[in-house]
């Protein structure tokens, strides 16, 4: 088997274009850019508008000014996640950035060694020092895990971190928080205009460094009554002055020219383009053409293109002549070489190049992208090789490339990449390359989700056939597109006969069934035999990081079902960081195991559990976009109700409810019931938490649809673990209804999940058993509850399970902690377990402050002013559970303005915290 293609980033994807002597400083922009206190500069505007060269200006001045910074120039292939973070982290570490160390046991990066990978978005988060991130040619980038990759960045900057994005259109990176909070600036068309005086210098700039033959027809300087024509009729448009000025020094000011020029719309830089390009000599016109599907050039990879021509010198004589060219920084050539210098075209020429070659040359387009894919796979880079075959439209050479790589892509789980190829290839094409097929099916199943591969399956006939190895593959894959899409009884009968053809000598579609099953059977109530399919799948998966990642996914959801908290992180942890076990030479390459979100979303999970919530967050915008996309009904549970808890706790209750109105969508969309029913109770969950038990409730019945919870009493599926109607109507009773029948249910399903060793479970009914106690009015009980659940938590690390319950558990907790303190005051047992104490110290910090006791609520006459229209809503939501933050921007006020209202508040009804005013209001009925 050939080595796995070791990516590589261009040196020029790292350094902005190099300067020209003709470039007009633009030092309004740049000043603005340095002063501004912002997390975000957004540099947009249509091609020609010089949002490259403002940007690599705004550099300079920065670095000039002593503040480090890293570029990098994106392109459509940063799409894909893992190729994003990896060229991130190369840019990123130009910072003199380094790799956090999050403490505890638990931490994302905790067992982070030198030879671990790079997270660049921590590192960010966690850099004390100035620096700023230019992201160029922005808008190619439209995958929703990148975009929100990116966002987290953004929201997490340090004090003194920028990101500057250059963009044509307008990137969906919640621009608007951003704006409403004065943390963005944004430099648009207008801004980037040429002024008349930036005109006039350009023009004067453009003399000085034409090249005697470029001014024959030149008179001089143009006259200002001239300059000033040509600035109003090109309104300041860099492209179009650009070109004019190439006109200019071609026809002269005498010919008429500027007067009947007009307008400066894409028309107009097109008949420019045009005009400037009649007038090249034919080699390089034929150069400029030939060479215009090409991304980046150096002179090797054009060569191949233009064998008969000196592709160098043309190079260097464009880039002299500052024609067309940018040669672009950094050293080293298309090929990663180191050996030559490298240039683009700009944006706009190369699109009316391009065009251009179309329309003059149609017979060559296709055969140009051939040679360029001929010679990108002459120096083993496959990926820039079957793109330019796929864009030629020269599918079947894209073809017989894939035959030799596909196999290898799909090992390694760039399922996105391999699905983009496929889905842009005709159907009847690659029903000729048969063991392609399977491929493509996989592919499919893990970006577009099982819906689409089924139907792409029944329509492929592979099912059917005659090649027996295509025929076993396809069968392998139908019991895990039965159980993706929750019909795990039909995938079970359906995987029973597929095992009995195992072994098919298909390693990588055998080691999927092996897992699928395990899986299957978890759910169906057979551990013992899922743990022994799990160890077979281990074996056969030979050198797939894929498999490698959905053994180790599985094996730590089943530790964490069964309570075993330390061990699932660790698994987990190395399901997504699978990719570099068996190729370390590429750990920095694919982090995040490509953005899998099979383990991505579980991981996070784990790490949630443990309470570090922006590690959290952080793992949840790569991976819920992908969740989504895929379609996992687990999964897409798991990663929206995480995503609402998040937004929850952060005071943000807008985005929590929106998570979960997202979540109900997608369960109805996809008719999925089980996905909808999971969103109705989290929101119930978090109605209850606000105390409004009426809307509580009625969530509680729309989500009780008796065949599903049925069919969850038979099942163990993932989502439902710690969320399932019996359980949630226990815990509404235990806050607004009988708090003694809850202990009966709690009691019985206690003794159920310890029956099957269902040990998270067991400790999630232990928590509410102990509130269900403090409610009913047995204190000494409920203590005793409540410090079994602890000691058990504090071995593993669990705590969120306990504190998502509310105040009233860290209230319970704060008790337990104070009676363990007067108990050792008085002389007691002595605390001899470190463990607990140090986990029972940041289960307290976690919590919050001990609430204070609820004083006597005044009688309306005690009050001392009415409260007004504002402050009431304030209250609203203060009891809500809005933050500060989060009030001011619903409110639109400042957060100095809410905290205003809030002293007001506390005034007006004598109380002495939020908690104490909540609960007064509330008596008063002021609010509900």
């Amino acid at each position: 088997m050939q080595q796995h293609p070791t990516p590589r980033i261009l040196e020029t994807k790292l350094s902005p274009p190099a300067f020209v002597a003709t470039q007009v400083p633009r030092a309004a922009l740049g000043e603005g850019a340095a002063a501004a206190a912002v997390k975000l500069v957004l540099v947009r505007a249509p091609a020609g508008f010089g949002k490259t060269t403002a940007m690599a200006q705004m550099r300079e001045r920065m670095e000039a000014q002593g503040i480090a910074t890293a570029w990098l120039t994106l392109d459509r292939a940063d799409n894909d996640v893992s190729r994003f973070l990896h060229c991130l982290a190369e840019a990123v570490q130009r910072l003199g950035v380094e790799a956090p160390r999050f403490h505890g046991m638990h931490g994302m990066h905790s067992t982070q060694g030198s030879h671990g990978p790079f997270d660049a978005v921590a590192a960010l988060a966690a850099h004390d020092s100035p620096f700023t991130l230019f992201l160029d040619d922005f808008e190619v980038v439209q995958e929703p895990a990148v975009l929100g990759l990116v966002r987290e960045i953004v929201e997490h900057l340090p004090r003194r971190g920028q990101i500057v994005i250059g963009s044509r259109s307008l990137p969906d990176l919640g621009l608007g928080r951003l704006r409403a909070r004065g943390q963005l600036m944004e430099i648009d068309t207008d801004r980037l205009r040429f002024s008349l005086e930036e005109t006039t210098a350009f023009f004067a700039l453009r003399l000085a460094h034409a090249a005697p033959q470029q001014a024959t027809h030149a008179t001089g300087a143009l006259p200002p009554d001239m300059l000033s024509q040509l600035h109003r009729k090109t309104e300041g448009w860099v492209a179009a002055l650009w070109l004019a000025s190439m006109a200019l020094e071609r026809h002269g000011t005498e010919t008429g020219f500027v007067e009947r020029f007009s307008g400066s719309d894409r028309a107009v830089a097109d008949y420019l383009a045009e005009d400037v390009l009649a007038h090249q000599p034919k080699e390089i016109r034929d150069f400029l053409l030939r060479t215009s599907i090409l991304r980046q050039l150096d002179a090797s990879v054009c060569q191949a293109l233009c064998p008969r021509v000196d592709c160098a010198a043309i190079l260097e004589r464009l880039a002299a002549s500052n024609l067309f060219v940018t040669r672009m920084g950094g050293e080293g050539g298309a090929g990663g070489d180191g050996d030559g210098d490298a240039w683009r075209y700009h944006s706009l020429f190369a699109d009316f190049l391009r065009a251009q070659l179309v329309r003059e040359m149609p017979g060559e387009f296709e055969r140009l992208h051939l040679a360029a894919s001929g010679w990108y796979e002459s120096h083993e880079r496959p990926v820039p090789a079957i793109d330019h075959a796929i864009e030629g439209g020269d599918h079947p050479h894209a073809l017989t490339l894939l035959d030799s790589y596909a196999a290898q892509f799909l090992e390694q789980g760039r399922m996105r990449m391999l699905a983009r190829w496929f889905s842009a290839i005709p159907e009847h094409q690659l029903r000729e390359h048969p063991f392609l097929q399977p491929i493509s099916l996989w592919a499919t199943c893990f970006t577009h989700g099982p819906w689409d591969a089924m139907r792409q399956l029944d329509k492929s006939g592979c099912l059917d056939s005659p090649i027996a190895e295509v025929r076993a593959s396809a069968h392998t894959l139908v019991p895990l597109l039965l159980a993706m899409q929750d019909r795990h009884d039909e995938a079970y009968e359906a995987g029973r006969q597929s095992l009995a053809r195992l072994p098919t000598g298909l390693a990588f579609a055998d080691s999927v069934l092996l897992n699928a099953m395990a899986h299957i059977l978890a759910v169906r109530g057979d551990p013992h035999e899922a743990r022994r399919l799990l160890e077979v799948a281990r074996r056969e998966q030979g050198n797939s990081s894929f498999n490698r990642m959905y053994t180790e996914s599985l094996a730590g959801l089943f530790d964490l079902h069964e309570g075993r908290l330390r061990q699932a992180t660790a698994r987990l942890r190395m399901a997504v960081d699978s990719t570099y076990a068996t190729h370390s030479a590429h750990a920095a390459s694919y982090n995040h195991s490509h953005g899998n979100a099979w383990a991505g979303v579980l991981y996070a999970g784990a790490v949630y559990e443990t309470n570090q919530l922006v590690q959290a967050e952080h793992l949840l915008n790569v991976y819920l976009p992908l969740a989504r996309d895929v379609g996992l009904p687990d999964h897409m549970i798991l990663s929206h109700v995480m995503r609402s808890r998040l937004a929850f706790h952060a005071g943000d209750i807008d985005a929590a409810f929106q998570a979960l109105t997202e979540l109900e969508y997608l369960g109805h969309h996809r008719q999925l019931p089980r996905v909808v029913a999971g969103a109705k109770l989290e929101r119930s969950r978090m109605l209850l938490l606000q105390g409004n038990g009426p809307a509580s409730h009625d969530e509680l019945q729309r989500a009780d649809e008796p065949a599903l919870w049925d069919r969850e009493r038979r099942q163990r599926l993932p989502a439902h673990d710690l969320d399932y109607l019996a359980l949630a109507r226990a815990r509404w009773d235990i806050a607004f209804g009988d708090a003694r029948a809850a202990l009966a249910v709690l009691d019985a399903e206690l003794h159920a999940a310890l029956a099957c060793a269902r040990n998270r479970r067991a400790l999630t009914l232990r928590v509410l058993r102990a509130l269900a106690l403090q409610r009913a009015g047995d204190l000494p009980a409920a203590l005793d509850q409540i410090g079994v659940v602890l000691q058990a938590a504090s071995q593993e690390g669990f705590m969120r399970l306990i504190l998502d319950e509310g105040p009233a558990v860290g209230a319970l907790v704060h008790r337990y902690a104070a009676v363990q303190q007067e108990s050792h005051a008085h002389g007691g047992q002595q605390a001899g377990d470190p463990i607990l104490a140090d986990y029972l110290q940041r289960l307290l910090q976690a919590a919050g402050p001990a609430p204070a006791g609820e004083a006597e609520a005044p009688s309306g006459d005690a009050m001392k002013e009415p409260l007004t229209r504002k402050e009431i809503r304030v209250l609203q939501l203060l009891a809500e559970g809005y933050s500060n933050n989060a009030m001011a921007e619903k409110l639109f006020v400042s957060d100095s303005t809410v905290r205003t209202h809030l002293r007001n508040i506390n005034m007006k009804l004598d109380a002495k915290s939020r908690t104490q005013a909540v609960a007064i209001a509330r008596k008063l009925g002021v609010i509900r």
